[in-house]
């Protein structure tokens, strides 16, 4: 996982009469492809995670409309979730030093009745073409002042690609980031519990 993002030093001439398929990300020693569906990416507002027997599945959500709707979903294996968060810290602590701490969003008020996932996803859009989601294997990350921008990877022979980009707010990573910690925390103490026919 990496965190610095530069374009290649020669991109490829794009087709007479059209615009290229993909561009690419070159990323220290890492060269991934950007597929044209994905380059524009999709911005999000909030992150639902859910995790899976084998995988974490990361639901980006976008509460600016009415009703919410998913705007990315990536299912990641449980072994690179630890190096997402960790890209994911650096790269703060990065934002942190140039900009500053980033603005605090509004907490719900304590003892305010959490709705269930069922409930949740009730209200939620999801489009069909999201329901299987990108899968994701690694992770880029850049910042600037206003946002953060993830680009998520598949690690796969022979390139690179990126399964999905999308965009957040500053203010909305340091909420994420801890949600990400506090899932991962929490499927770190189900896998050292004994199974219930060991007991």
């Amino acid at each position: 996982m990496s965190n610095d993002q530069t374009p290649p030093p020669n991109p490829p001439n794009p087709p007479e009469g059209g615009s290229p398929p993909s561009e690419q990300v070159r990323v220290q020693h890492i060269t991934a492809r950007v597929p044209e569906h994905v380059s524009r990416g999709a911005f999000s507002t909030g992150l639902i995670v859910m995790t899976g027997g084998t995988e974490f599945i990361l639901d980006f959500i976008q509460n600016i409309g009415h009703p919410p709707q998913v705007a990315a979903r990536i299912v990641m294996p449980h072994t690179t979730m630890p190096q997402f968060i960790q890209a994911l810290r650096t790269n703060l602590d990065m934002y942190v030093q140039r900009f500053g701490q980033p603005p605090e969003l509004p907490r719900p008020q304590p003892g305010a009745r959490q709705p269930s996932a069922q409930e949740i996803y009730d209200e939620l859009k999801m489009p069909d073409g999201l329901l299987s989601g990108a899968y994701a294997n690694g992770v880029m990350i850049g910042h600037t002042a206003a946002e953060f921008k993830l680009d998520f990877l598949t690690n796969l022979f022979p390139h690179s690609a990126v399964s999905s980009r999308v965009f957040l707010s500053a203010p909305q990573v340091p909420r994420i980031l801890e949600s990400l910690s506090n899932t991962y925390q929490q499927f770190q103490q189900r896998l050292r519990q004994p199974p219930p026919d060991a007991q």
